[in-house]
């Protein structure tokens, strides 16, 4: 089993369509199993991983992220194309919008955050300057503006703790410290994808507008229909990255550990 890219789909995107001879897998890790639908795309073998469980089972603060992550690296992925589902903290990110994420913040509590947590892996202080590939951000955008798919290039992602949505004050919060989106799964991903040397980059759909901008209460079903009405548009993004992706990894990515050595 192998792979070189894989696609993580959040909220409403469970249906890895377009991969051809498509088979699922569960992945063993030192941290747990993982579930993966291993498959090929234009001649490239290509990893689907439902982020919350092919039954959307597992809440946000709960879902095994090094276990994720670690599977991915065992099966040789490279190339990390990420989904969620986010609020907006502006009136000018709308629901429907894509949101290419180039930064974050994180105001989670209790998630493992590391794969290395002293001997015998040793502790990594990992360099976050660049969290999301700016490789890879950069080709998005630019196979986005190919097939004219509409996207916002960049945008700070909060990451809250879940699996309760936000209260107006804590949306104040955020707003006032630079966030555009908030959502629930970014952190730890992002951080272990890096510790993993993998290329990672996200493409977050805004739902809804968050606590205090909406003019009604939010709902899980309003979020899981807005991603129904949308997700072509990510799934057609994605894989037509990955048939156009030839260059090499010219960023940063593959030597993050360069101070310890690679996973």
């Amino acid at each position: 089993m192998h792979a070189e890219y894989a696609i993580i789909g959040g909220t409403g995107v469970y249906d890895p369509a377009m991969l051809q001879d498509a088979e699922r897998h569960t992945i063993e890790t030192p941290y747990g199993t993982a579930e993966v639908t291993l498959g090929t795309y234009a001649g490239k073998r290509v990893a689907f991983m439902p982020r919350h469980g092919y039954k959307h089972s597992v809440a946000p603060h709960k879902i095994n992220y090094r276990a994720n992550i670690r599977a991915l690296k065992q099966l040789g992925v490279h190339t990390v194309l990420a989904t969620a589902a986010v609020g907006s903290l502006k009136k000018e990110l709308a629901p429907g919008d894509l949101v290419l994420v180039n930064d974050f913040l994180d105001m989670t509590k209790s998630r493992p955050h590391t794969f290395y947590e002293g001997a015998p892996e040793g502790v990594v202080h990992i360099d976050m300057t660049d969290a999301y590939c700016s490789r890879t951000r950069g080709h998005l955008a630019k196979v986005a503006a190919s097939q004219n798919i509409k996207v916002v290039d960049g945008g700070v992602y909060v990451t809250t703790e879940g699996p309760r949505f936000e209260t107006p004050a804590e949306i104040r919060l955020y707003a006032a410290w630079g966030g555009d989106v908030v959502g629930m799964t970014s952190v730890p991903e992002v951080i272990l994808a890096k510790e993993a040397e993998m290329c990672y980059a996200t493409v977050a759909m805004v739902t809804n507008y968050c606590t205090g901008i909406s003019a009604h209460p939010l709902t899980h079903q309003e979020v899981v229909d807005t991603m129904k009405e949308n997700v072509q548009k990510i799934r057609e993004l994605f894989f037509h990255a990955i048939e156009c992706d030839h260059g090499e990894r010219t960023c940063a990515c593959p030597h993050a550990l360069a101070e310890l050595g690679s996973l």
